[in-house]
């Protein structure tokens, strides 16, 4: 399924962050969302969820309008945000973290049934196996990247259709960074539409079939893979200090 935004603006009370923000992005293809510190990366990202409201514009799911449904509700239409810093609950185990996520799986309008529930987790864990070894232990004690598998485990676990991911890597030693990066091309191939928000450069021209230039709430570029190959210093003049 595609997601459109269209035009959209949000903000935090009288504050507004996003103006007019255009967004698309479609089934198998990733969308690298760029910008400086509060460019509106993390706003945009939380207005698609539900959790900041939607003040003007439009967002689309094909031609269901999620703009002004709750997140909860969004969730359960296919839509899975892996936020920034995780946000696990430390004091629940790793089967327990995934299966809150397995709550907001949607299956032909009600709850996951057990075998589906198997099914999806095992294809979870598939994708990161140490968390299978750690499934019993509490999030909050897992090492750094562990927690960010785990966070990326929970979103999946509603199977989605868009996967959005703020800054995933952020942090991490280059083996989970490698194998996050996989596991989002993985994802893209299998036809999910994905949106990463990323800030490293070489991670951008590796992974993205599109990037988009957010600067003050406004988008102001959208770059094709093939422009990102010939015009690497426009990106670095939009990203640099």
């Amino acid at each position: 399924m595609t997601l459109v935004v269209d035009a959209v603006h949000a903000g935090y009370g009288q504050v507004r962050v996003l103006r007019a923000a255009c967004l698309v992005a479609e089934p198998g293809r990733i969308t690298c969302l760029l910008g400086r510190n509060g460019a509106g990366k993390t706003t945009l990202l939380r207005t698609i969820v539900g959790l900041v409201p939607l003040q003007g514009g439009s967002i689309r799911l094909d031609d269901i309008d999620i703009g002004a449904l709750p997140a909860e509700r969004v969730a359960a239409h296919g839509i899975a945000l892996v936020p920034q810093g995780r946000r696990l609950f430390g004091e629940l185990s790793v089967a327990e973290n995934i299966e809150i996520g397995l709550m907001a799986h949607r299956e032909r309008g009600r709850s996951v049934r057990g075998q589906t529930r198997r099914r999806v987790r095992e294809r979870v864990l598939a994708l990161f196996p140490v968390l299978g070894e750690r499934l019993s232990q509490r999030a909050g004690t897992l090492s750094g990247g562990e927690q960010q598998m785990l966070a990326i485990a929970r979103a999946l676990a509603i199977e989605p259709t868009v996967l959005l991911l703020d800054e995933p890597t952020e942090g991490l030693q280059p083996s989970i960074i490698a194998l996050i990066n996989r596991v989002v091309s993985e994802l893209a191939a299998d036809g999910v539409a994905v949106v990463l928000v990323e800030q490293r450069i070489d991670a951008v021209q590796a992974l993205a079939d599109r990037a988009v230039l957010l600067e003050n709430g406004r988008v102001l570029a959208s770059l094709e893979r093939a422009e990102l190959a010939t015009q690497p210093g426009r990106l670095a003049r939009h990203l640099g200090v």
